[in-house]
């Protein structure tokens, strides 16, 4: 893919992280006190790890142009993107294990096209009080879907980059269609001593499927979205929605490469995953992709952050150095 377009991708991501943590600061809720310091901190954060990542991957980059590959990657965003409105509106299985199921069954029977079949079913989450038509979700597939093709070598690895491409392709498609999304919701900060744990575990349990039993990233996470979507329901009548989504929103961030996020990070990043989870809960309430942005935005500050603190220590030791050979 050429150059303009992958930096345009690589814009893309940063931009629809970045518009979601703003959106949610502009909606007309209540909002904890520390909360918008926070939040420009994660942005702070997130920016350094994007400045460094546009380091790595703008280097030498492929110039094969748009092939077959690349269409049927794209299609398959599309499909994936449909399939799950479908599952999750006209089956009534609701958003979170219509996406799963999705992500298990081409898993498991079509792993050439699982990725991108896993990031459309991210779009078909959707709300239909914000995506009312088939027609509209599968524009908002088809821009995710050439997002998709554009990131190729942006963030790979990353945890929460297919839901953001997800994020991207509604927010695109509503601002060309003129849709509106539904009303603010309101974090339910009460909850958060609950939402922490389940982010953790459901982040975890996602490397210890697809890494450590070797289902891969796609499986690994479908399978916490199903067992998640299933059981809290079952458990808990009253908030077994929430943290199901919980649950699935924190398996993309264990969907992350162990080479870009170790057990360690995955751990952090899954626990300010549910933190992210509420803070982001007013903006763009009924699109789909949320979830993995809220996953992307924890991964990528966590890479900022332990970035940062790398360098913080390697200046105090030239400091150091420096003092001690002056002396």
């Amino acid at each position: 893919m050429y150059r303009p377009v992958q930096f345009a991708g690589y814009v893309a991501l940063l931009l629809t992280a970045g518009t979601l943590l703003v959106g949610s600061l502009a909606a007309p809720v209540e909002t904890p006190p520390g909360t918008v310091g926070a939040q420009a901190g994660l942005v702070f954060i997130a920016a350094v790890a994007g400045v460094l990542e546009h380091k790595r991957v703008l280097g030498p980059f492929k110039t094969t142009g748009f092939d077959r590959a690349d269409a049927t990657n794209a299609l398959a965003v599309v499909a994936g993107a449909v399939v799950t409105y479908v599952l999750s509106i006209h089956a009534d299985l609701g958003p979170v294990l219509a996406s799963a199921l999705v992500g298990l069954i081409t898993g498991l029977a079509l792993p050439r096209i699982d990725v991108p079949a896993y990031c459309g079913s991210f779009v078909g989450m959707a709300s239909p009080v914000a995506f009312p038509s088939l027609e509209s979700v599968a524009l908002a597939g088809l821009i995710a879907g050439l997002g998709f093709v554009a990131t190729t070598e942006t963030f790979g690895g990353v945890g929460g980059k297919l839901g953001t491409l997800a994020l991207f392709g509604c927010l695109t498609a509503a601002a060309f269609a003129g849709l509106e999304f539904a009303p603010a919701g309101t974090p339910q900060w009460e909850l958060v001593s609950l939402i922490v744990p389940v982010a953790v575990v459901g982040a975890t349990a996602t490397v210890a499927s697809s890494v450590r039993l070797e289902w891969g990233p796609v499986v690994g996470s479908a399978v916490v979205g199903v067992v998640a979507g299933v059981a809290f329901p079952l458990a808990l009548p009253e908030l077994g929605g929430t943290l199901a989504t919980v649950a699935f929103c924190a398996s993309f961030v264990g969907m992350s490469n162990p080479k870009r996020l170790s057990l360690g990070s995955v751990v952090l990043a899954g626990g300010l995953c549910g933190l992210v989870f509420l803070a982001v809960t007013p903006a763009f309430a009924g699109a789909g992709g949320k979830l993995g942005t809220t996953a992307f935005v924890s991964c990528v500050a966590v890479l900022g952050g332990r970035e940062l603190y790398d360098g913080v220590v390697s200046v105090l030791s030239w400091v150091r150095e420096t003092t001690e050979t002056t002396v």
